[in-house]
């Protein structure tokens, strides 16, 4: 099944794709809850590049790597890229009158219901959102 979500940012496409890509914006932004974090991230970005965010818990309880391997990149435009498990996730970045449509679309996985996933990706674009537009004024 496939999951997708969306958020329209008041930001340029060029603000939008280099918050979605640098390092230092990705730690900032790629949480669902605020308690947690992204520690570090780690980017290549090119077509069979890889990735690897690191999510924990505030207080150190638990955590995980969120890694995978780009497999399409077409620069302010799209990202396709395929997850450890071999979902893919493709996300769209749409230039609009107001800023970028940013359209996220993922294969669902099956250890959490898929409301819960559509929940805790969209409280993440959530929050990409957020630091965009703040970065932005």
């Amino acid at each position: 099944m496939k999951i997708s979500i969306e958020t329209e940012v008041k930001a340029s496409p060029a603000t939008v794709w280099n918050a979605w890509v640098s390092p230092e914006d990705i730690t900032s932004w790629n949480f669902a809850i605020d308690e947690w974090c992204c520690p570090k991230a780690e980017i290549s970005l090119e077509v069979g590049g890889k990735f690897n965010y690191r999510m924990e818990a505030k207080d150190g309880s638990m955590g995980f790597d969120f890694e995978g391997t780009f497999t399409e990149i077409n620069p302010q435009k799209s990202i396709r890229f395929e997850l450890g498990d071999s979902r893919v996730v493709t996300v769209e970045f749409l230039e609009t009158a107001e800023g970028v449509r940013v359209i996220e679309s993922f294969d669902a996985e099956d250890e959490n219901s898929a409301e819960q996933q559509k929940q805790g990706w969209q409280s993440i674009l959530n929050n990409f959102k957020k630091h965009v537009e703040s970065k932005s004024n």
